[in-house]
């Protein structure tokens, strides 16, 4: 049945395709880290001609996405779903240089061609609640205090004609709040061309993608021109980066609870002069790789591959040394690179893949990649009226001198003192600002937007610093879980094309006391109800003196009122036969 699937797809592709290079391929890129970690990098890209598109004529490009982009007129496209810290002192530079990487939550911006602000506005909005519906996200509260406009940080990365640039307006907003989960996977696969039924799709599960100890989800939709003159295309790429916890992955889903580890298999660095059969020092195994597979990371191996992606790029590959075993299913041929480093596979089309590396003691690691900048940022300050913000900058070469533009997207009640803002360069005030851009917020409008140039020499740290105010909000404008705080979001530093999020902060606010008004409302029902017992009590009950009450007995009272209406009955009845007599 499978063999027979691929044979439709693969007639299909021969019939409907034109003469030129498969508009589709994707391939997984496997990356140990130090320790126990590994980046596994999904990439998957599809490509068709503008004339198709306009035409609305969806090939491997997807349909659902491409008319809300007609529909609302975008010309560029980057959407991003994060969670978690990329640690860059121990992992190195980010994936992709950190052009597909967005802040935590969910992170928008887009080119909207339009003839004013306003139009451009109306479309934004457009774009956002579409979107909020496709990938089932809470885009669609990406309103005007969460929009910015940048200058100085986004650049365009497709190729447009100088006619539409005139047009074009970059928005751009955040949702550090947003919770990323499978409700944003599952529109992300339906995208594929083969929908993660087969390729290196069919190893994405939720489970093991939000295990993940960091982990990104990118769209990007460019036009692509060539430098032959061909005719330009449209093409969306699609990206997932993870690093996963190799020991956590390895655990059984059935029975996911760490178990303490038997005697029997205790590793013991046994000499240790205090060694024995009830003392244990842990051996040192960071010589030693651990042994890992795909099944084992991934829960199971990886599918047939897909047959759509027909360039003969090689769909897996692994940056590991040249000395370190690898092994294969059968009829998968690999193919190494001549860094010593990368090798990669081409699979057996008609069966699954399994990639398995042995426990080896090998002393060669593959080398990481140092980032161009280390950023950090936190809060300063204390109380609940003012606060600061501090980012520290480290510039790691000890050659040459970066130069990059740090912006800030700040909600409207943060209200920023641009005269507090400060730079200093290794402890001493130097002007290392050469250029900034500041807007600020309007209440319950817009927010902060604040866009600053720098210069970082080389092996020198620049301690960014200024102040804000913090204002009271109106009781509703608060979540629920407003003792928490509010998500700030992340920093951008961007360096020519390689960006760089720094985290979130959480901001916490004056927050009134919200049990008093269930208070106040219990104390006044509680008056209410005491007074209308006492009022009522006045007008219905009769009041007696004691010698008066014996009179009154209950009982006779009781059969008096029964006499009274055996007698009222007995009235009725006679009427009733006199009028039928008459």
């Amino acid at each position: 049945m499978r063999q027979f699937q691929s044979l439709l797809l693969v007639l299909g592709i021969l019939f409907f395709s034109p003469s030129r290079a498969s508009d589709y391929h994707e391939q997984l890129v496997l990356r140990p880290l130090h320790p126990s970690l590994l980046l596994a990098s999904f990439n998957f890209q599809s490509n068709t001609t503008l004339a198709s598109f306009d035409q609305q004529n969806f090939r491997y490009f997807p349909r659902s996405l491409g008319q809300i982009l007609q529909h609302a007129n975008t010309r560029e496209l980057h959407l991003r779903f994060s969670l978690g810290r990329w640690d860059a002192e121990s992992w190195g530079a980010r994936p992709w240089g950190g052009a597909r990487e967005g802040g935590t939550g969910v992170e928008l911006w887009a080119w909207v061609e339009a003839e004013t602000d306003e139009e451009a506005d109306g479309r934004w909005l457009t774009l956002t609640n579409a979107l909020s519906g496709l990938f089932c996200a809470s885009l669609n509260f990406i309103d005007s205090t969460r929009t910015i406009r940048p200058v100085m940080s986004f650049q365009p990365a497709g190729n447009h004609a100088n006619s539409t640039a005139e047009n074009l307006h970059l928005l751009h907003g955040t949702l550090p709040r947003e919770v990323v989960c499978t409700e944003n996977l599952t529109p992300f696969l339906k995208l594929l061309p083969c929908k993660g039924k087969a390729g290196i799709s069919s190893l994405l599960d939720g489970h093991k993608l939000f295990d993940a100890s960091w982990q990104s989800m990118s769209i990007d939709v460019q036009p692509i021109c060539p430098s032959d003159g061909s005719e330009c295309q449209l093409q969306i790429t699609q990206t997932i980066d993870m690093v996963l916890d190799i020991q956590r992955s390895k655990r059984p889903r059935d029975n996911p609870i760490p178990r303490p580890v038997a005697y029997e298999e205790l590793k013991c660095n046994t000499s240790k002069p205090y060694n024995s059969h009830d003392t244990c020092f842990p051996l040192d195994t960071s010589a030693q790789e651990e042994e890992w597979s795909l099944s084992q990371i991934f829960g199971h191996s990886m599918k047939w591959p897909c047959p759509l992606a027909t360039d003969g790029i090689d769909p897996v590959c692994i940056n590991v040394p040249h000395a370190r075993n690898v092994y294969t299913s059968a009829g998968a041929h690999e193919h190494k690179d001549s860094t010593g480093y990368t090798r990669c596979f081409e699979l057996n089309p008609e069966g699954d893949f399994e990639l398995i590396l042995p426990q080896q003691d090998i002393s060669e690691k593959s080398p990481l990649e140092q980032p161009l900048l280390y950023a950090e940022r936190s809060f300063i300050g204390y109380g609940q009226e003012r606060g600061g913000v501090q980012a520290i900058l480290t510039n790691p070469s000890a050659t040459e001198s970066v130069d990059f533009v740090y912006m800030e997207s700040l909600p409207w009640f943060m209200k920023l003192y641009l005269h507090t803002l400060k730079a200093k360069i290794n402890g001493e005030d130097k002007s290392v600002i050469q250029e900034m851009y500041y807007r600020p917020a309007l209440d319950r409008k817009r927010g902060t937007q604040l866009e600053v140039r720098i210069l970082i020499p080389a092996k020198s740290t620049v301690v960014l610093t200024y102040d804000f105010e913090k204002a009271i909000l109106r009781y509703t404008e608060y979540p629920p879980d407003a003792n928490r705080g509010f998500d700030i979001a992340p920093a951008v530093i961007t360096i020519g094309d390689v960006s760089i999020r720094t985290t979130t902060l959480l901001l916490p606010l004056p927050t009134p006391d919200f049990s008093m008004p269930y208070n106040v409302i219990i104390l006044t029902s509680t008056v209410m109800a005491l007074s209308f017992g006492f009022i009522f009590n006045l007008l219905v009950r009769r009041f007696v003196a004691v010698d008066e009450a014996e009179k009154w007995d209950v009982r006779a009272v009781r059969l008096k009122i029964a006499a009274m209406a055996r007698k009222l009955v007995g009235k009725f009845r006679k009427a009733k036969k006199v009028e039928k007599k008459e």
